[in-house]
């Protein structure tokens, strides 16, 4: 008997995957694969949150369950980080969510807010969970180009116009996974001026808002008056802290949404580990040194990308925040697409990095590369690239065959 899983048909094939195969087919015939697919942070999570979760794990008490929505302590901090960070207060009762990291937030965000047919405005290229977590909600994702915020800005209105029923919720991201742009507080003022006026909710995901590259931190859109009104906040601690398998994030804001989801989890949740949430609360209230070291490590990283890449033939616009360059598929391979480029890059080159059609359809024609290897890998992934620009002709005339018609 074969069964047709409805959610499951709702999802396309995964972009991603093709280029996962080659990159493990090749390792495990031992070629060595500088790897800039996934933003998985390579650095270690800082010492004195390690050593609270260890202090923490040897008291038997705090092995049982723990609460879905996060132990009072660490929502606590949570809300004191929004005050220092931001200058924004939230009730830690109310106003905060502690989730298995930003994207299970999202995601039970998208099964809280959602019935069948809501219209939700996404941009495009995005973080795949923006759209796919309201796709497999029930939602009709809008998309709207989001090359810059400007551009998104403008399309909201045209999106709103043309859908039918009204959109429902509204979805910013900035610092942005993949294009790294973000925005000033100006920005999130319109953009709560636009929910208020078409009746929409606010997500806004703001994971990389601790790495930027100058000296003006991105705000929060909660800094905006009446922002709480329409709006929570996603973020997580995975990029700031380097503790992405810990799976700490946060849903902050609007008490409504935020008690939505609260009610959501109660039945799929107990929440994190108690002794991860009790190192989570440490990180949040500790000192900022650590944050600090892990920004400039991203800042030096981003400044040999660019450099060295720019020596081998590759221009890369200078990413102004978070972890990642989102990059123009160099001239020769434009017309080959970022799929097929991208698995030429690592087949011929040994580079990994994740094709633009894998954030949607207005990411073709780019790549994103994660600031996730050190300096020297960084250098020695720039001089594979040469090579590899060099042997352009050869190198496409050999995969001629993939090409799209219009290419050959």
């Amino acid at each position: 008997m074969t069964h047709d899983f409805h959610r499951i048909r709702r999802l396309p094939p995964y972009v991603f995957e093709e280029v996962n195969r080659i990159k493990a087919g090749l390792r495990a015939k031992g070629v060595d694969i500088i790897d800039f697919g996934m933003g998985n942070p390579d650095m270690p999570t800082p010492k004195h949150i390690v050593d609270k979760l260890v202090e923490t794990v040897k008291r038997p008490k705090t092995h049982g369950y723990s609460a879905s929505k996060g132990i009072p302590g660490l929502r606590r901090a949570m809300a004191g980080y929004y005050d220092r960070r931001f200058g924004v207060k939230l009730n830690p009762d109310t106003e905060v969510i502690a989730t298995l990291g930003s994207k299970e937030g999202f995601a039970n965000l998208a099964q809280a807010l959602t019935a069948p047919g809501d219209v939700i405005i996404c941009p495009n290229p995005a973080y795949p969970i923006h759209a796919y977590g309201f796709i497999m909600a029930g939602g009709v994702i809008r998309h709207v180009p989001a090359l810059s915020p400007e551009e998104y800005l403008a399309g909201i209105s045209r999106a709103v116009k043309h859908s039918v029923p009204p959109p429902s919720v509204l979805i910013v991201s900035y610092p942005s996974n993949p294009t790294a742009q973000w925005v000033g507080l100006d920005f999130y003022k319109d953009v709560i001026a636009l929910a208020k006026k078409h009746d929409m909710l606010v997500l806004s995901d703001i994971a990389y808002s601790e790495i930027y590259f100058d000296d003006n931190p991105p705000p929060s859109i909660l800094e905006v008056e009446g922002a709480k009104d329409v709006a929570v906040e996603v973020n997580s601690l995975s990029k700031t802290f380097a503790m992405a398998g810990w799976r700490v994030g946060m849903v902050v804001g609007n008490a409504r949404i935020c008690a939505a989801l609260a009610r959501v989890k109660s039945y799929l949740d107990y929440g994190a580990f108690t002794p991860i949430q009790v190192a989570a609360a440490a990180a949040l209230n500790g000192p900022a040194d650590c944050i600090d070291e892990i920004r400039g490590i991203y800042k030096s990283r981003r400044d040999v990308l660019v450099s060295s890449m720019q020596r081998a033939g590759w221009e890369i616009p200078n990413p102004p925040a978070s972890m990642f360059a989102w990059a123009p598929i160099p001239e020769p391979f434009r017309e080959a697409g970022s799929m097929l480029f991208s698995k030429l890059l690592v087949e011929e080159a040994g580079v990994a990095v994740a094709p633009g059609l894998g954030f949607g359809e207005y990411g073709e024609g780019y790549v994103r590369i994660g600031l996730v290897e050190n300096e020297h890998r960084i250098r020695q992934a720039a001089r594979n690239v040469k090579k590899f620009l060099q042997q352009s002709g050869q190198i496409l005339s050999r995969a001629r065959e993939e090409l799209p018609a219009a290419a050959k």
